[in-house]
């Protein structure tokens, strides 16, 4: 094969319609825009959600609340869940994603105080429920907020 002899695959060009070229060309007269009305003139232009000067429906439904863009989103991890620690570890945050009891923190973990803790555990963490506090007290850990 030469470089002369290089052609296009079938199919992988395309001419273009040639709009407003008469009327034999199934294209003229109107060039493919319909008959009258706001989008067969040029310069037509009309914005996202326009409804022909009807109030559109992001005007209609009504707005409700309010989104507090500066909250911190806690996760939170049970007590229960601790136990697959060994005794006489200091449990990080680190540790616990390592673990996957916690997915993608952004503000903190939080520990709640559902079920029973059964081994001795140093536990940090940037929240505490009162309950787990006491329940990780009971088991002989401490509860250290980071």
């Amino acid at each position: 094969m030469k470089l002369s002899e290089l052609k296009k695959p079938e199919g992988s060009t395309f001419t273009g319609k040639r709009k407003g070229r008469g009327t034999g060309s199934g294209n003229g007269t109107t060039a493919g825009r319909g008959m009258n009305g706001q989008k067969s003139r040029s310069g037509v232009g009309l914005r996202l959600g326009f409804e022909g000067g009807q109030m559109p429906l992001y005007r209609r439904i009504p707005k409700r609340g309010f989104t507090n863009h500066w909250r911190t989103d806690y996760v939170a991890v049970n007590v229960e869940a601790l136990n697959v620690f060994e005794d006489g570890t200091v449990v990080t945050p680190e540790m616990m994603m390592e673990k996957g009891l916690a997915k993608a923190v952004t503000g903190g973990i939080k520990i709640l105080g559902e079920g029973e803790l059964s081994k001795k555990l140093t536990v940090q963490a940037q929240k505490f429920s009162n309950s787990a506090i006491d329940k990780i007290v009971a088991a002989g850990g401490k509860a250290e907020v980071v």
